[in-house]
């Protein structure tokens, strides 16, 4: 089958199914466990409303149990657990990065034309790259496995390319399935990632890998109390239409806000592959919250995209919550747009995205 090339697609690409790497008490989630646990399962029930959900466990029936008592028979029925040992819960850094294949015109029209097996297209391609708790700050070692052991249980269908010698998180990239990748310097140059590689080692890197035609660096925009030093789906979001969900913020007292005013005149000076530049979005910068005297990264550009609804993360603040809401309904014209509390998410620095990871069709059976 002739093939032009590969693309990452863009989120909202039609999925197959979504990951979960689920909590448990020797994961840094031991202190709160019930409430991380509680907010796992809205995600589960809600993700399994629309699509698959794979959900790597190190105690599958456990898990398999709690799910029980909370989603329908319909809504179980989407669901597949696997036995799977963890360090953390976070699938958007450790799970498989996913190419799809874009098939010539004549190839298109045959295909069409075609039935059965004539008619597949060639597979995904599963890019393994390396995972180390985000410049080696935590252990990672059961993380960067799971991967593997999914693959040869079966549970994902493509070609799984290994990229151990290349540290890359799946937060740290934002693509609009056009050619064009977003990122940033702050994490993707930071250290213990990729050294001694320079910027443009990087950059080609990800062109070749990633099968793109433009990367597109933004320098600022790192959330106090961001442990992965600064990644893209924190702060900035493509969405449909050449739009860009972003974090502001517009109290000038606000240790944040001078970082976050340069951030925004990158956006307004950015451009796709083709030369056009994004319609912009922003939304509201959530009132701080602390836990004891540090700052978290409470964000809504956190989001997680599914077929045909958006799951945003709130944090118990009426007038943010509900600005947030409208401003990801206004991007996502057609979606359900569900929003879940993400205050004990947060304590661990991340949000709803940063655990999720979508697969696009063909991955999962």
């Amino acid at each position: 089958m002739a093939i032009n090339q590969y693309i990452l697609p863009a989120e909202w690409h039609r999925q197959s199914c979504v990951q979960l790497t689920w909590p448990h008490e020797e994961t840094d989630w031991l202190p709160y466990l019930d409430d991380i646990t509680e907010t796992f399962v809205q995600i589960a029930k809600a993700v399994a409303q629309y699509e698959s959900l794979v959900i790597a466990a190190k105690y599958p029936e456990r898990v398999r149990e709690l799910l029980e008592d909370s989603l329908s028979d319909d809504e179980m029925s989407r669901v597949s657990i696997v036995e799977c040992d963890n360090n953390d819960t976070w699938a958007r850094d450790h799970a498989f990065i996913t190419l799809v294949p874009v098939l010539d015109n004549d190839t298109k029209a045959a295909a069409s034309d075609a039935s059965g097996a004539e008619a597949g297209q060639a597979p995904c391609r599963l890019l393994d790259f390396r995972f180390n708790g985000w410049g080696e700050k935590f252990a990672a070692d059961k993380d960067n496995l799971i991967n593997s052991t999914l693959y040869n249980k079966g549970v994902f269908h493509g070609e799984r390319v290994d990229y151990d010698d290349f540290v890359l998180e799946g937060g740290s990239i934002e693509s609009d399935g056009r050619g064009t990748i977003l990122t940033t310097s702050v994490c993707l140059m930071a250290p213990h990632r990729n050294q001694p590689m320079t910027r443009e080692q990087v950059e080609q890197t990800l062109l070749e890998r990633l099968c793109a035609r433009k990367i597109v660096w933004f320098d600022h925009g790192q959330l106090i109390g961001d442990d992965t030093d600064g990644h893209i789906d924190t702060i900035v979001r493509l969405c449909p239409n050449n739009t860009l969900l972003y974090v502001g913020c517009d109290d000038e007292s606000d240790p944040q806000f001078a970082d976050l005013k340069a951030l925004e005149l990158q956006l307004q000076k950015a451009t796709d592959a083709d030369g056009n530049p994004y319609r912009l979005l922003k939304l509201p910068m959530p009132d701080a919250i602390y836990d004891e005297d540090d700052r978290l990264p409470a964000t809504y550009a956190n989001f997680l995209i599914l077929n045909g609804a958006v799951i945003v993360p709130t944090y118990n603040q009426d007038a943010n919550d509900a600005r947030a809401l409208e401003l990801v309904a206004e991007a996502f014209p057609g979606y359900d747009i569900i929003g879940i509390d993400s205050c004990t998410i947060v304590r661990q620095h991340g949000s709803i995205h940063c655990l999720t990871m979508q697969y696009p069709e063909e991955v999962c059976r």
